[in-house]
């Protein structure tokens, strides 16, 4: 069904987990350049066939050697690959990986300068005996564990960084609670780890009341896939600006350019993308566009974004955060003049 027996990712993955499992690298090697030239021959049937045997292998080897299959991984999910199957080891193996690493970060200031990567067993020895002397009570088995991830827990962020903006996954992920929380710890320290935590307060599904002040106007939304409340705005604009007879907002719709940035097209549009709205929330207070939807607070069982006239201009380059995820922004209903009105009784007034 892949091409010739023994010839196809599935067969080509098996023998790669066997080889990392057995640490030979000689056949590790072997396997994976095999699977380099075959990737560009596969379709998303094989491709997802590919990643199920993996797992053992991804579940078994040792972290400080895993980052060469931890990069297979999302070399195959990018390809197409679904990223089901692998879910839950790769959050295991990597929220242990963060966390572990997390305690090395903690030790870092007394460790003073000079703390880079080993380059040989006499230098992993000497720097595990200073971990054991910096810390509080660490075993030096313990101690190898933190060094060993903080110099390679990084190479398996981009596992995760992919599936990630599949809604699908992102509605799949075990553990959520606490891979955040280890993601966060790392953050300080991995620019991937701030990639990642961004994922993972991406909102799926999540309803959005929206009050547009100077037209006491209010709509009911539904948003997913949403990056940052830069993409947000550009969508609400596009969502929301039209036919007044239709009930929607008068005004300029945005440039296609930049709703083609903010959802699944080049991500600078030629000109840069313009605001047309101050986004405050339901206390008053700014929503920042560096911030995400997460970040706007809960009115009852909404998130309610208020939108009043911009006070000055202001223009962004980049349309998302995420250049795979697409967002969805659904409106649902505009809401009769009298819910409105309720609405917007339970909002701060304009600052």
């Amino acid at each position: 069904m892949f091409g010739r027996p023994g010839n196809a990712l599935p067969e080509l993955c098996t023998g790669l987990a066997d080889a990392v499992i057995r640490l030979d690298s000689r056949a590790s090697t072997k396997s994976y350049r095999a699977i380099v030239d075959r990737l560009p021959h596969a379709d998303q049937e094989e491709l997802s066939a590919a990643l199920v045997p993996l797992a053992p292998a991804l579940e078994q080897v040792a972290l400080g050697n895993g980052a060469l299959l931890a990069t297979l991984v999302a070399g195959l999910i990018e390809q197409g690959a679904d990223p089901l199957p692998v879910l839950p080891v790769l959050v295991e193996r990597l929220a242990t990986g963060l966390e572990l690493a997390a305690q090395f970060g903690v030790l870092a200031d007394k460790l003073g300068d000079g703390v880079a990567a080993p380059t040989s067993a006499d230098e992993y020895t000497e720097l595990r005996e200073r971990v054991v002397r910096a810390s509080a009570g660490l075993t030096v088995q313990e101690a190898g564990e933190i060094t060993q991830a903080w110099f390679t827990v990084k190479e398996w962020i981009p596992s995760l960084l992919l599936p990630l903006q599949q809604k699908r996954a992102r509605q799949a992920l075990p553990q959520r609670e606490r891979l955040t929380a280890a993601t966060s710890g790392m953050t300080p320290h991995a620019e991937d780890a701030a990639w990642l935590y961004g994922l993972l307060e991406v909102l799926d599904d999540e309803p959005l009341l929206v009050l547009h002040r100077p037209t006491k106007q209010a709509y009911d939304l539904t948003i997913s896939g949403v990056g940052d409340n830069f993409q947000l705005h550009t969508l609400l604009a596009a969502t929301l600006i039209g036919a007044p007879a239709r009930g929607l907002l008068p005004g300029t719709p945005p440039d296609p350019a930049w709703v083609a940035a903010a959802t699944e097209g080049e991500l600078s549009p030629p000109d840069p993308i313009h605001g047309q709205f101050y986004l405050a929330d339901a206390t008053g207070e700014t929503i920042w566009h560096e911030g995400r939807p997460a970040d706007i607070p809960l009115l009852g069982d909404h998130r309610v974004v208020v939108l009043d006239p911009p006070p000055y201009e202001r223009s962004w380059n980049i349309g998302r955060t995420y250049p795979l995820m697409r967002p969805e922004v659904t409106l649902n209903r505009t809401l009769p003049a009298s819910e409105a009105f309720e609405w917007a009784a339970r909002v701060a007034p304009a600052s």
